[in-house]
């Protein structure tokens, strides 16, 4: 176990010296403020007649169209693509919604795929702090949700999230989440009071699994609403604790994962598995979730459950966001690394530059 301890105070300044703890506490005020931004926001109406929505993004940027997509679903009018990678599916046309999120304006990857729509007859949007993307969009007149919130990308999530998830809703392609949104930002400020570094260890359950996953291999498993969040668990563990970790599907696990277990035996020894859950899966899946408990002990894998709060899928999904994020800024901690900077992937950017 580590020899940091969590509930020193000290150690936030001495590891976190841009304040990555900040941001994390500042969720639910992104979340306000980003939903009423989006409900001002003039949206051509015109942009409602499309038969699918392509989201362009990357890493911190792309996971806003995966929540999007993976709470509105059952629900949704129009198919919802997030596209990560180089240039533009085959399927976008005439009657797609193309919408371009990068927070720094400048990711390589989307700005490919937006160039390559310039001059087409494709509806498109923007969501962004700037950078080139915004200057293509201008040049051109495309509408440009601009970010006024300055972070990392991925400690943006409210804007990157909850704006994409409030056009769905004023083009009419799901229900109203005004009452959703009211809810989840009440219980982030709860959970945010409940999860900070001010509350101890033992009546901190983030704190608790940050130790419990220390030193181990994460892996996060999650289905239905739960799936793009046990992906965001997994990116945050990579980012903010620099350590490995995975995430997997529910059912798609059950079909594949489930068989590997058990082997390599110092591996499974050394991994643990949380599943995140929540009171709205239908029983099939809930059934899973218990069988799968079963498997992963006999295969001798340290696990647990981490059940969602709220009432809605919103606060559900947010609130275990939050969870996650503070957990994996307490691992930072405790692996004596400081959250904020990503210098493997700042690297990678130099080399591709140079290339």
């Amino acid at each position: 176990m580590s020899k940091v301890n969590l509930d020193d105070l000290k150690i936030y300044n001495k590891f976190d010296p841009e304040n990555m703890l900040a941001h994390i506490k500042e969720l639910p005020m992104q979340c306000e403020q980003a939903w009423q931004a989006a409900m001002d926001f003039n949206l051509p109406p015109h942009y409602a007649n499309v038969d699918k929505v392509v989201i362009l993004g990357m890493g911190g940027s792309a996971i806003g169209g995966d929540l999007v997509k993976s709470l509105a679903q059952a629900e949704l009018k129009v198919p919802v693509i997030v596209h990560r990678d180089y240039g533009l599916p085959a399927c976008v046309d005439v009657r797609t919604l193309l919408i371009a999120s990068s927070y720094s304006g400048n990711t390589e990857e989307t700005l490919s795929a937006f160039e390559a729509a310039l001059g087409a007859g494709y509806k498109k949007l923007v969501i962004t702090t700037g950078g080139k993307l915004k200057e293509l969009a201008d040049y051109d007149k495309i509408p440009v949700f601009k970010i006024e919130y300055r972070s990392q990308p991925r400690a943006a999530l409210g804007f990157s999230f909850l704006p994409a998830l409030c056009f769905m809703q004023k083009l009419g392609f799901i229900s109203d989440k005004t009452a959703d949104v009211a809810e989840t930002v009440q219980l982030l400020g709860q959970l945010s009071s409940r999860l900070d570094e001010k509350s101890p260890v033992k009546r901190n359950p983030a704190k608790q699994l940050a130790r419990r996953l220390y030193g181990r291999l994460s892996v996060i498993f999650g289905a239905g609403i739960t799936a793009a969040v046990a992906q965001r668990w997994k990116t945050q563990i990579n980012e903010n604790s620099k350590a490995w970790s995975f995430y997997e599907v529910f059912p798609e696990l059950n079909h594949n994962a489930t068989v590997g277990f058990p082997l390599p035996k110092e591996i499974a020894s050394r991994t643990r598995v949380v599943m995140l859950r929540s009171p709205g899966f239908n029983d099939r899946i809930k059934l899973r979730y218990e069988v799968t408990a079963e498997l992963l002990k006999q295969a001798g894998v340290a696990y647990e459950t981490v059940d969602s709060e709220g009432k809605s899928p919103l606060a559900q999904m947010m609130g275990l966001i939050m969870m996650g994020d503070f957990m994996s800024y307490y691992l930072a901690m405790l692996y004596k690394v400081d959250p904020t900077p990503v210098k493997a992937i700042d690297y990678l950017k130099e080399r591709l530059a140079q290339g």
